[in-house]
């Protein structure tokens, strides 16, 4: 960071206000619009604090990879000729001769899913005059925006449980914090928003469905350019939802149990499609080689953490064949949802990230208690949405939880499954409280 951060950021945190109290009459109601402020606020707060500890914590790191040997470039090659800034913008692995000498500079250029960030960061820049706190606020209001997005759905499903979904979407440490700055993460965790909202639109409410279709495509895009995984864990989560709730439509029971397992199965073999498609385009995640990725991916991150002394972590020898990753499903979700323990730790940021897994680890066994075990899986099992957010959040706590081997890197490789994951709980708990509601003005008690 610069003094002109000092000078230039003020402007666009007033520009970014004056839409957000613009925009909010237009998105909010009356009981929600008291979380569209303080949830965007925390996000700008948590966007410009990244800043800062990359930059006196951790003396670098990748958000200043793609800012400060990135997004720079194309910011001078626009001083020089704003076309060539357009060309490197769009530009793909290849290098042209005209923009050589600036993406030859560029540290991510040819890694497509990190220079995706840098294309971002480098059009904002140009608004901004490359100033890294201003444009990290803007990657925080996108990011917002899509978090807006997904809290719209849940709370049109759930109005009553506004507090609870607002705590899951917004008010979320590690979401705001790690989900907001100049990052893939807060660009992803913004597209799954709308793509949640899109297809919220399309196979539910069946409103702008060409608008949220458009939404939905360009979510997919953008999701599948950062980070393919967090579309491969997503697409079947939002079959299994459309298809279930279509089965809850028939009003037959005897139709329903005989369809159940048919829909599972066409939820299966749609899902699975939808993941070789998607892998088709991308070799490290086609169906035959996603388990050498998680392997060789695992192997990676550990021996970097080891050799750097970071915060690594194993899951015990396996094999990485069909039956040794199934066998290390639940603790894999165990360490994604519910570690580093406090035992675990060896910095301030894993503290902090131990104290969040520690409070989940609570929040959930409150839950499960007050509910009763068999009464979770009956709650989740007749409620499509509850399977949408059970089955993405854990299928994803699996595949983070079985690749990543790296206390540091898993705090913020496993945020977009936090508004799924924790608003199911808070849903959960709302049946319960229903239930005593009942029970409390039943006349035959």
């Amino acid at each position: 960071m610069e003094i002109k951060d000092l000078f230039v950021t003020p402007i666009f945190l007033i520009i970014v206000y004056i839409i957000a109290f613009w925009v909010r009459p237009l998105v909010t109601n009356s009981g929600n619009k008291r979380y569209f402020i303080p949830g965007l606020s925390l996000k700008i707060i948590g966007a410009i604090s990244l800043g800062l500890i990359y930059q006196f914590y951790y003396k670098g790191g990748d958000t200043f990879t793609y800012f400060s040997y990135g997004s720079k470039y194309i910011w001078e090659a626009f001083k020089d000729h704003p076309v060539k800034a357009i060309k490197l913008i769009f530009a793909g692995s290849e290098y042209a001769n005209d923009t050589f000498q600036y993406a030859s500079k560029i540290y991510t250029y040819g890694d497509m899913s990190s220079y995706f960030v840098v294309r971002v960061a480098g059009f904002l820049d140009i608004f901004t005059f490359h100033t890294y706190s201003a444009t990290a606020v803007l990657f925080a209001a996108i990011s917002f925006s899509g978090l807006w997005a997904l809290y719209y759905v849940f709370y049109k499903i759930y109005p009553r449980q506004h507090l609870g979904l607002a705590i899951a979407v917004f008010f979320i440490p590690s979401v705001f914090f790690w989900g907001s700055g100049i990052l893939k993460d807060s660009i992803t965790v913004g597209a799954l928003g709308w793509a949640t909202f899109g297809s919220f639109n399309v196979f539910f409410a069946k409103r702008n469905r060409i608008f949220s279709l458009i939404i939905l495509l360009c979510s997919f895009y953008t999701i599948y350019s950062i980070k393919i995984y967090i579309l491969l864990c997503f697409l079947p989560a939002v079959i299994l939802w459309v298809l279930y709730s279509r089965l809850g439509e028939v009003k037959n029971i005897a139709m329903k149990i005989l369809f159940a397992p048919i829909v599972l199965l066409v939820a299966s073999l749609i899902g699975y499609y939808s993941i070789v498609k998607v892998g088709e385009e991308s070799p490290r995640y086609n169906i035959e080689n996603i388990a050498e990725t998680a392997k060789v991916t695992a192997e990676w991150i550990h021996y970097v953490s080891e050799r750097e002394g970071g915060s690594a972590y194993t899951l015990g020898d396996f094999d990485y064949s069909a039956i040794g990753i199934v066998r290390k499903f639940l603790p894999a979700i165990w360490v994604t949802l519910y570690r580093p323990h406090l035992w675990e730790v060896s910095n301030l940021v894993m503290l902090l990230s131990a104290l969040e897994s520690f409070i989940l680890l609570l929040f959930t066994i409150f839950v499960v208690y007050n509910i009763g075990i068999l009464n979770v899986f009956k709650k989740i099992t007749s409620n499509p949405f509850l399977i949408f957010c059970f089955l993405f959040s854990l299928v994803f706590a699996f595949a983070v939880g079985l690749t990543t081997y790296n206390f540091g890197s898993l705090v913020r490789y496993k945020i977009p499954l936090y508004p799924f994951f924790v608003s199911g709980l808070f849903i959960l708990l709302s049946y319960r409280k229903r239930e005593r509601k009942r029970s409390e003005f039943d006349p035959t008690e």
